[in-house]
């Protein structure tokens, strides 16, 4: 973050700016040994572990170097809170804990260049969706059936 303390996030898409700082919604992605930089215009490979390799263009494919390794942490989902940026943030009883970091997990695994699949069952929620609709317009039709009926008691004891 700009104040220096570290933010964490499961968004994967890392990208590059113009200097070759890895960022991620424009905040740089912190590794080992601070920021990670990369030279610019090179191939950039992520290992499951996190190490961080680039290949500059013109290098022979057995000249990969690396560049740093990504932190990963494993937190309790008790320390973490959702900021307003999107991004999840230690609070007070953690940091008083932890200090305003958490510390690298060696056992988190990460999956370059795979997509996080939704935990939705698709069709299950649009057949629920529907019923729901379904029960919320019989409701309404009830409730409009009351009042005609109460319109027509009324009417009739006006009468008499």
């Amino acid at each position: 973050m700009p104040n220096g303390d570290e933010a964490y996030t499961r968004n994967g898409n890392i990208e590059v700016d113009a200097t070759g700082q890895l960022t991620i919604q424009g905040y740089p992605v912190v590794g080992d040994a601070g920021a990670l930089v990369v030279p610019t215009q090179s191939s950039i490979t992520l290992g499951t572990d996190g190490t961080v390799s680039s290949l500059g263009d013109g290098d022979s494919p057995d000249s990969i170097s690396p560049v740093g390794k990504i932190k990963v942490v494993k937190p309790d989902p008790t320390q973490l809170e959702r900021g307003d940026d999107g991004l999840f943030h230690l609070t007070a009883s953690a940091q008083a804990q932890n200090g305003n970091t958490l510390p690298t997990d060696p056992t988190i695994k990460i999956m370059p260049g795979v997509l996080e699949g939704s935990n939705v069952n698709t069709a299950e929620t649009l057949v629920d969706m529907i019923g729901s609709s379904r029960r919320f317009e019989m409701q309404m039709k009830m409730i409009s059936d009351v009042d005609k009926n109460a319109e027509s008691a009324n009417q009739l004891l006006s009468i008499s």
